[in-house]
């Protein structure tokens, strides 16, 4: 592990001027703390620094605001953007009262999930890997005031500039609607971008393996490989602050919103698991697939409280939107061996070692941290229970008749459900106090006011639906 000392002598060696004490809110956005990094001693790097916690929506009220920050000397990046060199730091939140983690941080609550794993006897360690998908524009305008509201979305690959007049002339290469999996260039415009958040990404210590073109027009996907829970969280944010970052740098926007575009496919985080118990898999084993009893509880587990699920792992209204039938989207919550239209499906993969489960329903607009975790305690319940999964479904499930898919669960259809899903079924979550009653009910009050906002609002579709009736 690393130590205080260590750090501050590659502060000095590196002449690194910046500390940046980084965070994850409620939502699941970075926040930062920039620190010059003369000041950063070994106190404060053991014992942490004061902040203002009741600025962080979420968190405490102003009469109790005073928190801890944390730093996890562990988990350390030199930032590749900043003008002069910074030292990143993820950090933790302490109650100052008592020394205590604080029960409503994120990256505490994976912390605990961790540690809960270890005292159930069913393995030491948590293996996962995300697949967090993005789209790239050009230009994104949008309103939402007193008199009206919109959006406008331009991207050179957008099928509907098939027709527009360019100064130096169409080009003609671009995707059409989903089509976009995965043709060489010129079709493929941001091969290059991709490359260097791939490269800037490896630079910063992260595992990284492949890039790709996603299936709608301006969609991507970057290959981040698996790591422990609380390790795969940290780089996820990475992952999303480089996106954003060198998008930017090439006069680009990125963004993770699930469904930005209404007529293409939507982006989602398939998010891979697998337990391990004193280095060796359990998952794997001799029932369907070459898996092993305990990973079909798991996955019965995730299916009985995926609507609970909902609430973490698609955590907004437009995750919703995305959702929905006809758009490849894991809707149903079934599993199947290498079947993509199943919400769990068995990846393929030689060896016992690669034998995992992969949930598709989750959006990378989920905080990285509560999403895993809550996965995870779902998936324990479910081995602790013995909840079996029933009976694996190795047809095309977009193509079943309307009476056998009536029989098929299904994942929520908005988030109002979700959030009420949540309120009656989160005892599993309390499990080892991993999520705290308190925490549930401060995150779903965040979450409620983004529901009622949208719900409230007029949108453009209502207006050509209704304002001529």
């Amino acid at each position: 592990m690393a130590k205080a000392k260590d750090l501050i002598k590659r502060i000095k060696d590196e002449e690194i001027e910046w500390v940046d004490l980084r965070f994850t809110d409620p939502k699941g956005k970075w926040q930062h703390l920039t620190m010059v990094s003369s000041v950063m001693g070994e106190d404060e790097f053991e014992d942490g620094l004061m902040f203002d916690g009741s600025s962080i929506a979420g968190w405490k009220a102003i009469n109790e605001s005073d928190m801890i920050l944390k730093p996890d000397l562990d988990a350390t990046w030199i930032d590749p953007f900043s003008a002069t060199p910074m030292l990143v730091v993820n950090c933790d939140i302490v109650e100052p009262s008592t020394g205590d983690w604080y029960s409503r941080d994120p990256r505490t609550t994976a912390k605990r999930a961790e540690n809960y794993l270890k005292t159930t006897g069913i393995g030491d360690t948590i293996y996962v890997g995300p697949e967090a998908e993005f789209f790239m524009f050009d230009d994104v305008r949008f309103e939402d005031g007193y008199a009206g509201s919109g959006y406008a979305i331009d991207d050179i690959e957008l099928p509907t500039n098939s027709g527009k007049e360019y100064e130096a002339g169409n080009m003609a290469h671009r995707p059409r609607a989903k089509g976009g999996y995965f043709p060489v260039a010129p079709i493929d415009s941001a091969g290059d971008i991709r490359g260097e958040m791939v490269a800037t990404m490896l630079e910063m210590g992260l595992p990284c393996d492949k890039h790709h073109h996603e299936v709608a027009a301006a969609q991507h996907e970057l290959g981040l490989t698996f790591g422990t829970l609380v390790e795969t969280a940290d780089r996820m944010q990475v992952y999303k602050y480089v996106v954003h970052q060198v998008a930017h740098a090439y006069g680009k926007t990125a963004t993770f919103m699930p469904k930005p575009i209404k007529d293409d496919n939507g982006s989602g985080m398939h998010t891979h698991m697998s337990i391990w118990a004193d280095g060796k898999p359990t998952f794997a084993g001799n029932e369907y697939a070459g898996l092993s009893e305990n990973c079909l509880y798991y996955i019965g587990g995730v299916i009985k409280h995926a609507k609970a699920l909902n609430a973490f792992t698609n955590p907004t209204t437009n995750s919703y939107k995305r959702l929905v039938p006809g758009f490849e989207a894991p809707v149903l919550l079934a599993y199947s061996a290498r079947n993509r239209s199943a919400s769990c499906r068995i990846p393929y993969g030689s060896g016992d070692k690669a034998k995992r489960v992969e949930f598709r329903f989750p959006d990378a607009m989920a905080n990285p941290y509560l999403a895993y975790s809550a996965l995870l305690m779902a998936g324990l319940d479910g081995i602790q229970n013995k909840i079996h999964p029933g009976d694996a479904m190795d047809k095309n499930l977009y193509d079943l008749p309307p009476a056998e898919l009536a029989e098929v669960p299904t994942v929520c259809g908005s988030l109002r459900e979700a959030l009420d899903a949540l309120a009656e079924d989160h005892d599993f979550l309390l499990k080892g106090d991993v999520f705290t009653k308190d925490q549930i009910e401060a995150y779903m009050d965040l979450k409620w006011e983004e529901v009622m906002r949208v719900e409230t609002t007029p949108c453009p579709a209502e207006f050509d639906l209704y304002y001529s009736m």
